[in-house]
């Protein structure tokens, strides 16, 4: 595997379009590379924080946003499989990404595996990204959600340890990998298609995204 980095870190701007269920009409979805240093942080509680990157905007604070889903990677060589799928180009930053990596197996990452990005940033690892209708509009493929779903290969959103500045090009250096087998991978399906994996997913503790721990929980409850 090549050198773990970043290609690009990505924002996006409020844009006013037909197909988001935000109470205003508008989505930072497509979301574009920046240069120069971008300071991450915790952004705060779901409904109240959006992005954890500077500059970058959450639209919606019912679903998206907020200290679970401060920042989300998603990585090129998975870009590269959906190009081929569909036939045209797929940039960075184009599946809502704020950071488009290399040579990071972003889908096998354990939750609560913890990376350090560039000198000073370290995130952890809560979840797969669930597609919504806002990620359909904006991709405008037939059955786009059905499609995504079924390949699990879902990116993965990241909360914030220790905020940080980082730029393209920086280092990933995994710091922390958590004694479970709970892989981003494994979550997603969990949630979505193969409810019988839930139980597996207490495995990963507090770490996980609460949404997800609490699906975890009452499916348990209901099975006895």
């Amino acid at each position: 595997m090549n050198a773990m980095r970043v290609l690009t870190v990505n924002t996006g701007r409020p844009v006013a379009v037909p197909y988001t269920d935000s109470k205003e009409g508008l989505t930072g979805i497509d979301k574009r590379p920046v240069e120069g240093l971008v300071r991450v942080a915790d952004p705060g509680p779901e409904g109240v924080g959006g992005s954890g990157l500077a500059g970058d905007a959450v639209c919606d604070l019912r679903h998206h946003g907020g200290s679970n889903q401060a920042v989300y990677a998603f990585a090129r060589e998975d870009l590269d499989t959906w190009e081929r799928e569909l036939g045209r180009p797929v940039r960075n930053g184009w599946f809502g990404e704020n950071l488009t990596t290399a040579g990071v197996a972003v889908g096998q990452a354990l939750i609560g595996e913890r990376w350090r990005v560039g000198a000073e940033l370290v995130l952890e690892v809560t979840s797969g990204r669930i597609p919504c209708r806002t990620f359909a509009g904006h991709v405008g493929e037939e059955r786009w959600i059905k499609r995504y779903t079924r390949t699990a290969v879902p990116g993965a959103y990241f909360r914030v340890i220790t905020p940080g500045g980082i730029r393209a090009g920086d280092p990933v250096e995994i710091v922390h990998r958590p004694d479970h087998e709970v892989t981003v991978e494994l979550q997603f399906r969990a949630v979505t298609t193969q409810r019988e994996l839930l139980p597996l997913l207490l495995t990963a503790g507090a770490a996980l995204h609460p949404e997800a721990l609490r699906r975890a929980r009452a499916y348990v409850a209901r099975q006895g």
